[in-house]
């Protein structure tokens, strides 16, 4: 007979459900104290999460925002893909936040600086068809459409905790398939010891490219290699059992749960295998603030907050921060 050990992480997949409900974005920074703060300090100095962001989030908002997360009009041209079998190796130690939330919530600088610009600008982004760029120290260079790779790699859903280094987290369903299935296709070289990402450049569809013009678009972010054939590294092509909306980075993202959010690069257009550390967008813009790595680490504060605590950003739940986000006994001995 086997017996499974429920890990001090782990509840049943049946407790893992949404509990719609909605944040109010302006009293949410107000609250955190933030709310006056001017483009160019945010310029300097502001964090991140996905590809952007604001203040850390350790408040507790209590009036729901109004409207709802714009869609693109019709169905997806990605739609047949899902819904795909979920992984059960990947479950979770909290309810899943309400998918109307997570929709509506979003760092995503190059659609605003705000947290609800992505859901309502995004929609501007052309996703298909998407071409992705895999190239540099491999033998097998080539240039893919998401919807070749979605055939060629086929998806799976896993349940991932998300932490962003505001602060704030969620619980969320992604679909897509393993960093590693993509790099055994075009078969790194020995020589390659990371991998560097390229989001996408249109000023004439993601007006925070044009307006927000100090920051040094494209978005870029790194891995080592040893990070991106983990077999926790995924790129995400899904959410909530659908293609993803453009706000959460359609039709191609990467997901590294144990990281904070900031690395989990949107809209991907090339990868590229390298030799040396690549640059990293937030690295550079605020040294002293963000690391390569980035790790989920509740003993290293941000510069101007503590990281040992989160706020879900759904039922305003405040949970200790765990180590590398919950995910040590997958990534700990990359570190050591």
């Amino acid at each position: 007979m086997l017996i499974k050990i429920t890990k001090g992480w782990e509840i049943p997949d049946r407790e893992a459900t949404p509990e719609p409900e909605y944040l109010d974005r302006r009293r949410f920074l107000q609250t955190a104290g933030l709310a006056g703060a001017s483009i160019l300090a945010g310029a300097a100095a502001l964090s991140t999460c996905s590809t952007g962001g604001v203040a850390p989030a350790v408040a507790t908002p209590s009036e729901p925002a109004s409207g709802a997360a714009r869609r693109p009009p019709g169905p997806s041209p990605y739609a047949s893909f899902f819904p795909a079998k979920r992984n059960p190796a990947f479950i979770l130690d909290r309810p899943l936040t309400a998918e109307t939330v997570a929709a509506s919530y979003n760092n995503f600088y190059e659609f605003g600086e705000d947290k609800r610009s992505p859901s309502l600008l995004a929609g501007r982004l052309t996703t298909y068809p998407w071409r992705v760029e895999v190239t540099g120290l491999v033998a097998r260079p080539k240039a893919y459409d998401v919807e070749e790779l979605m055939r060629l790699l086929p998806g799976e859903e896993r349940l991932y905790r998300h932490r962003c280094v505001e602060a704030w987290a969620m619980a969320v369903p992604w679909t897509g398939f393993p960093v590693k299935s993509l790099l055994d296709l075009v078969q790194p070289l020995s020589s390659a010891g990371f991998v560097r990402m390229l989001s996408f450049y249109r000023p004439d569809e993601a007006p925070g490219q044009k307006t927000l013009h100090w920051y040094p678009w494209p978005y870029y972010e790194g891995l080592t290699l040893a990070e991106a054939m983990n077999p926790l590294a995924f790129f995400a092509t899904g959410i909530y059992r659908h293609p993803l909306p453009p706000q959460h980075g359609a039709p191609l993202r990467l997901v590294t749960p144990w990281k904070y959010g900031f690395k989990s690069i949107k809209s991907i257009v090339k990868i590229e295998l390298v030799s040396q550390k690549p640059h990293t967008f937030w690295n550079d813009v605020v040294p002293d603030e963000y690391d390569f790595f980035a790790n989920v680490n509740p003993a290293v504060p941000h510069k101007r907050w503590s990281q040992a605590a989160e706020t879900m950003i759904d039922t305003r739940e405040r949970r200790p921060t765990l180590p590398f986000n919950g995910y040590g006994e997958f990534v700990a001995r990359l570190y050591t």
